[in-house]
């Protein structure tokens, strides 16, 4: 049985540099990718993640745009322990509530897949009130190379034998 790997975007197209997820599986969904790959924006609506968590992943890829140390553009591939993603060193992923859609699905009697996060550090979220459409230069000139990081890690993932 073929490897079944979900790569999810996360973000808000209202909020600037947020947007960087959606973007990148935008970019994404308009490529041959090898089977069993699904691609999908999931926008903030982490119940639909978790509803998709459910559905037998090998593993899940999140791209998203994470507060981390480095300049805006920076790129970042973390592993997540799906037992607790925000872990002692939370990768400040603010779109989704990551653990609180891992605690949902075990709720609801799954088993959250493996999790890996592509993130990008951001640059600007525009003001609480205002926003801001579209991505700053340092992050739009990222969705290119996240991109080649996601399909190097499918390529990674989808080589390993299949979850029983």
């Amino acid at each position: 049985m073929s490897r079944r790997v979900l790569v999810a975007g996360i973000g808000n197209v209202f909020r600037g540099d947020d947007a960087f997820g959606c973007e990148v599986v935008r970019l994404l969904v308009g490529r041959a990718l090898p089977p069993g790959v699904r691609v999908r924006d999931f926008g903030t609506r982490g119940h639909d993640l978790a509803y998709a968590l459910l559905d037998g992943y090998d593993a899940v890829i999140l791209v998203d745009a994470v507060r981390r140390d480095g300049e805006p553009g920076s790129l970042h591939t973390l592993e997540l322990d799906p037992a607790d993603p925000g872990g002692e060193d939370p990768p400040g992923t603010h779109g989704v509530d990551l653990p609180g859609a891992c605690r949902l699905v075990r709720a609801m009697g799954g088993t959250p897949p493996p999790l890996y996060l592509v993130g990008c550090v951001p640059a600007d979220f525009g003001g609480e009130d205002e926003g801001a459409m579209g991505l700053t230069d340092p992050v739009a000139a990222a969705v290119e190379p996240a991109a080649a990081r996601v399909v190097a890690l499918l390529a990674e993932l989808l080589a390993e034998p299949a979850r029983a």
